[in-house]
C-alpha cells in the first residue's frame, strides 16, 4: 500500500472532519485575528498534537472492530442513519443560524499552545469519527492497519487538521464579512459532504449483504 496515497486519505478524511465551525477553527480563527497569525499558528500546533494521539487511538480501536465484523456491520448502519439525519437537515432544514460566537468562554493567559492542547484534548469527536472512517477505507481495501500505514494515516490527519484550521484564519475576515451567505454555503458544503459519505457507507452495506 503506498503511504503517500495513506497519507492524503488521511489529510482528506480529517479536514472534512473539521470543516463544520466548531470551537477548535473558530477560536484559531478568533485567536489569528486579535492577536496575530503567529498566535494563531501556535494554537493550531497544540490542537493537531492531540488529533496525531486521538487518530491513533482510533485507528487501534478500528484494527480490534476490523476483527468482529458483526459490529463493524452494525456500526455501519447506526452512521449510514446519522450522515443521512445530518445531509437532510444541512440541505433542506438549516436556515440562516445565528453568527458563531467567537468569545469562548476561556480566560486562559496560558500559552496558546497549552490551550490548543487543551480545547482539542475535551472534544472527542475525532475518535469515533476516525475510527468509523479507517474501518469504511479499510473495506474497500485502500487502507490496512499495519504500522506503517496507520502512522502514515495519523501523519494526514494531523496535517490536514493543521490546514483546515489555516484555513479559517487566512479566509475568516471574508466570512465574518458576509455571516449570511458564508453560512448558507456552509450549510450546503456539510450537507453534500455528508451526503456523498452518505452514499458510499450504503454502497458499502449493500456489497456486504
Amino acid at each position: 500500500m503506498n503511504i503517500t496515497f495513506i497519507f492524503f486519505l488521511g489529510l482528506i478524511v480529517s479536514s472534512i472532519g473539521i470543516i463544520p465551525p466548531g470551537l477548535l477553527n473558530m477560536t484559531a480563527a478568533k485567536i489569528s485575528l486579535k492577536e496575530g497569525h503567529a498566535r494563531g499558528i501556535l494554537f493550531s500546533i497544540g490542537v493537531c498534537i492531540i488529533v496525531f494521539v486521538q487518530t491513533y487511538l482510533a485507528s487501534i480501536f478500528a484494527r480490534y472492530l476490523s476483527n468482529h465484523i458483526e459490529v463493524i456491520d452494525i456500526l455501519q448502519r447506526v452512521a449510514f442513519v446519522i450522515f443521512v439525519l445530518i445531509t437532510v437537515y444541512y440541505l433542506f432544514i438549516a436556515k440562516k443560524q445565528v453568527k458563531p460566537q467567537l468569545e469562548p468562554h476561556i480566560r486562559s493567559k496560558q500559552s496558546r499552545f497549552f490551550q490548543g492542547l487543551f480545547l482539542s484534548a475535551i472534544n472527542v469527536f475525532p475518535i469515533p469519527y476516525q475510527a468509523y472512517m479507517t474501518i469504511t477505507l479499510a473495506s474497500f481495501g485502500w487502507l490496512d492497519f499495519s504500522q506503517i500505514n496507520i502512522i502514515s494515516y495519523v501523519a494526514g490527519a494531523g496535517m490536514g487538521t493543521f490546514v483546515m484550521l489555516y484555513v479559517y484564519m487566512f479566509f475568516f475576515h471574508k466570512i465574518k464579512d458576509k455571516p449570511i451567505a458564508s453560512q448558507k454555503s456552509m450549510n450546503y458544503l456539510i450537507g453534500s459532504i455528508t451526503g456523498i459519505i452518505s452514499i458510499v457507507t450504503l454502497i458499502n452495506i449493500i456489497k456486504e449483504l
